[in-house]
């Protein structure tokens, strides 16, 4: 009874933060144009660290609690349900086949291999001190400035975000942003309580249930927004919310988890997923320099992601 009451408060803490994340999102894009803001900055800054909310939150509360492992198996397990089962997804729903432009080619995706390295080579020794993880954020800063000093490529490319119309006054929008991000505090603090109690009763370490289970769940967000933009004809912004999310993932959020405590890296994790996470966004990285993503692709994807939930959770 303990393990299903603690399956249930799981269930519904994700799903009150991702919800409370997509009106926290919505709230600061709509303050973010009445301080005059241009789109392009809403839609980098906001729109796509809005959509990694749950996963920085988590990590915040994992860190001040004591269960760092979380954060690694959660960045890890993010990272790749963005690149295998958010993308697979999106290419295999998409009415046709993902084209992409040079902007994601020569900018987003050598960051998402530059990220990987940064993150390989923070956690392979086990232990992610604030010092190194700190690189990782400036890295992130490096690449924001990059995105808002180019632009972002053409218009072609990036076509402007328009303004959200669910709010219609800016203090009701700021009284939304704030009691959103309530109710993601606590939304987190819950779902890392029962994501501990999971772990316990199933007798898995916390790291492999936050790899599988709450990376899934907080990953829903940028699957919803990329499966809709693939099914709308924007399949590029598909792709560039989920390379976004996943150098943010990787950058970010060790950087700011890490201000909270040390991060450990349990021996499980570098040994077989972190080495799994290198050769898939290796993988990745190679399969797209064509420029396209073809819905077999995606479907590989997604067999992929299988195959590691699988493995990692000791199911196959």
């Amino acid at each position: 009874m303990a393990l299903l009451f603690s399956l249930i408060v799981f269930l519904i803490s994700v799903a009150f933060l991702i919800v409370a994340a997509k009106f926290f999102t919505q709230a600061a894009e709509v303050i973010g144009y009445a301080l005059g803001l241009s789109p392009f900055v809403v839609g980098v800054v906001i729109v796509s660290i809005g959509t990694s909310l749950p996963e920085l939150i988590s990590a915040i509360v994992a860190a001040r609690s004591g269960d760092s492992e979380i954060v690694a198996g959660n960045v890890i397990g993010s990272s790749l349900s963005n690149i295998l089962f958010v993308l697979g997804l999106t290419a295999l729903l998409s009415p046709k086949r993902i084209d992409l432009g040079a902007q994601y080619i020569y900018v987003d995706l050598n960051f998402l291999a530059g990220a990987a390295f940064i993150l390989i080579v923070i956690m392979y020794d086990g232990t992610m001190y604030l010092a190194e993880s700190s690189l990782g954020l400036i890295a992130y800063i490096i690449y924001l400035y990059y995105l808002l000093k180019t632009g972002g490529g053409t218009e072609e490319e990036q076509p402007p975000v328009q303004p959200s119309k669910t709010f219609s006054s800016r203090w009701k929008s700021i009284s939304i942003l704030i009691a959103s991000g309530i109710v993601i505090f606590f939304s987190a603090n819950k779902t890392i309580e029962s994501l501990s109690v999971i772990a316990d009763q199933l007798g898995v370490s916390k790291a492999i249930i936050s790899m599988t289970l709450l990376s899934l769940g907080t990953t829903l967000p940028e699957c919803v927004v990329s499966v809709s933009a693939a099914l709308a004809g924007k399949s590029q912004i598909a792709v560039g919310n989920v390379l976004g999310s996943c150098i943010f993932n990787a950058l970010a959020i060790p950087g700011v988890a890490a201000c909270f405590g040390t991060l450990n890296v349990p021996a499980e994790l570098i040994g077989f997923s972190l080495p799994a996470y290198g050769g898939l966004v290796l993988m990745f990285y190679l399969l797209t320099q064509d420029k396209k993503i073809s819905a077999f692709e995606g479907a590989l994807f997604l067999v992929i992601y299988a195959l590691f939930i699988g493995k990692v959770s000791r199911l196959l």
